[in-house]
Parts: C-alpha cells; sequence; structure tokens
C-alpha cells in the first residue's frame, strides 16, 4: 500500500494565477509631482468565505441567544474583530474547562484537534463547529493517510492553532515541519510511505520549497489530492506578488497572529518591494514611512474586515495619497453554507 493520491500534481503546477497586464510607471525615477501618487489596492483583499462563515456563526449565535456566547480561541486571527465580538457578549476562552456545563461554544475557524471535541462532550457543552471547511479537508486527509500506515510531514508553524488542529488527528504520525531546514533533519519510519500536508495560510512559495527539501530527501513522497494552501491564502498572495513590483511602501493591514498576513509582507519584499510593513488599523501608518514614496500597494490578510483598509485609504489621502487604482487578478465567488446550530 502507498501513501499517493490519485493526482499528484507539484504544489507550482497546481497554481493558476491571473495576470495584470496595465503597465504603470516604474519606480526607478519616483516624479516629484504629487499629483503622480498613488494607491494601489490589491484585489481580492479581506475577508474570505471561511472567516466571514466563522464570524457570522457568532454573529449569529448572539442574536439568537444573546450573552453569553462563548468561544474556544480567537475566531479569527484579528484583534478587532475579536473586540467587536467580546463587546457584544462573546466570551473568548483558551480551555473549555473555562466554559460552564452545559453552555454553548463556538469552534473557531483554525480548527480543534478529536481531544478537544471529546472534551465538549464531556462537559456536555453544545458545539457551533465553525471551522473553515479548508481546514476541516486537511483533517480528513490527515485522517486517511493515517489509517493507510504513512508518516505524515505537517508544513505548518508550530504551536497554530490550525496545526495543532490538524496534527491532533494521528498525534503519532504527524510531524511538523517548519522550514525547508527542517526537512534535513526529519526522520520517518518507512521512507516509501510519506505524505506531505500543509497549513492553509502558508506562503506558497515558502512551502514549495520545503516540499522540494522534503522530495529530495524523500523521493517516494506522496502529495495531497488537492492543494492545502487555500485559495484565498493563494489569491491574495498572487495579488501582493503583482502590486509590489510597482510599489515603493507595501502596506498589510492585519494582526500580528495572523498567519496570512504576515505571509503577504513577507511576499512583498520578496516580489522586490523596497519596505513592506503590517499594520493592525490606520493609526499605526508612520508618515516617515512615505518620504519620497510616490506608489503605496495596499493589501489586507483573509480575516481583515473591509472598514480597517477603507480606513487606512482615508488616512492616506489625508497624507498626500488620495488617488486609488484597484488592481484586480481574480474573482472570489466561493461561499459556504453556515455551521449548523441547534
Amino acid at each position: 500500500m502507498t501513501c499517493r493520491a490519485a493526482h499528484s500534481p507539484s504544489p507550482h503546477e497546481r497554481l493558476t494565477y491571473t495576470t495584470y497586464d496595465d503597465k504603470v510607471a516604474t519606480r526607478d525615477t519616483p516624479p516629484a509631482d504629487p499629483e503622480a501618487r498613488r494607491v494601489l489596492l490589491a484585489a481580492p483583499r479581506g475577508y474570505c468565505a471561511g472567516v466571514d462563515r466563522a464570524v457570522a456563526a457568532v454573529d449569529q449565535a448572539l442574536e439568537r441567544w444573546g450573552p453569553p456566547i462563548y468561544v474556544r480561541g480567537q475566531i479569527v486571527h484579528n484583534r478587532h474583530v475579536v473586540a467587536d465580538l467580546a463587546a457584544r457578549g462573546a466570551v473568548f476562552v483558551e480551555d473549555l474547562d473555562e466554559v460552564p456545563p452545559g453552555e454553548r461554544v463556538v469552534f473557531s475557524a483554525h480548527g480543534v484537534s478529536p481531544s478537544v471535541r471529546q472534551a465538549a462532550q464531556t462537559r456536555e457543552l453544545t458545539v457551533i463547529d465553525a471551522t473553515c471547511p479548508l481546514v476541516t479537508k486537511v483533517h480528513k486527509e490527515a485522517v486517511r493517510f493515517a489509517a493507510d500506515g504513512c508518516t505524515i510531514l505537517l508544513i505548518g508553524h508550530e504551536g497554530h492553532e490550525e496545526v495543532v488542529g490538524t496534527a491532533g488527528e494521528a498525534p503519532d504520525q504527524i510531524t511538523v515541519i517548519d522550514s525547508p531546514d527542517a526537512a534535513a533533519t526529519v526522520q520517518v519510519t518507512d521512507p516509501n510511505k510519506v505524505v506531505w500536508l500543509s497549513q492553509t495560510t502558508l506562503s506558497v512559495d515558502e512551502a514549495a520549497k520545503t516540499v522540494a527539501a522534503l522530495r529530495a530527501r524523500f523521493p517516494a513522497l506522496a502529495d495531497p489530492p488537492s492543494d492545502d494552501i487555500c485559495y484565498a491564502t493563494q489569491n491574495r498572495q498572487a495579488a501582493v506578488k503583482l502590486i509590489a513590483q510597482e510599489a515603493d511602501l507595501v502596506i498589510v493591514v492585519g494582526s500580528a497572529n495572523s498567519s496570512n498576513s504576515m505571509r503577504l509582507v513577507e511576499v512583498a519584499h520578496e516580489s522586490g518591494t523596497p519596505q513592506a510593513r503590517r499594520i493592525d488599523n490606520a493609526t499605526e501608518i508612520n508618515p516617515t514611512w512615505l518620504n519620497g514614496v510616490t506608489t503605496i500597494g495596499l493589501s489586507s490578510g483573509a480575516s481583515v474586515p473591509e472598514h480597517l483598509v477603507t480606513d487606512v485609504l482615508n488616512r492616506l489621502a489625508t497624507l498626500g495619497f488620495p488617488r486609488v487604482e484597484e488592481v484586480v487578478t481574480t474573482k472570489e465567488t466561493l461561499a459556504f453554507a453556515p455551521p449548523r446550530v441547534k
């Protein structure tokens, strides 16, 4: 028995990017004329379908039953979203022991391990499972490959909620790989029965490097049956790559604990922009960043509400950048059904 999926294209083969062909002024000799200043606004940006579904689950629970509604972990990794829900009566807890028996609890978009589900059942909690369906897909892949006796190399960030939840599906068979360097030392039981999976919010390019390093050691390494890095992560990175090539500064709106937001900053740096900054909101913009800047690229992580981006655009307008050009690389239409609520 092997761990190979029916079709196993490489990470690069599975990615499709839409290009933006309209040429814009280069940054080699930035014009001094203030009229030339502009903001390239990446699209898509902000909320993905999984985040929208998770936030809506808490919203609807508060509307239906009123506070308190307990949420295990941050529903999504954005401090403004969490603060807003908390102000309305959501109670965020790190451990289910903090939830009174019999109460309702929402599982975050990042997913949980089977042990957490068992703990909820033991405490007779009513669970509203807001796990992103694309994260659930990775959980199911882990269960299936573990049942086949494979060693699973899970590419992701150690300690991230999503990685903890996925690894909990088969802790004796899953090893977390956090970088290409880690591929040099990982040990497996049978090099002919090895498969890689990944966190859904990784840098596409960095994950591809890690897979290549793993395959160099384990030629029989099997791929997941379809992309684990989610569509929204790929689309936002592709858009940032494009605007970064024209921007003197790229600003990413997102919280520090947001993996996909941090990856956007990395992608901007790697794509050639002289400076890339992450901010939680418009108040964090430092006017000195704009010295000598003609073109600003702007995007936001998948857990960022659009009003935060609007605030940034308004702030940039007051700082001399009122002109906005939206750069659309693809349209997103995916939507998920709401989680079942008892």
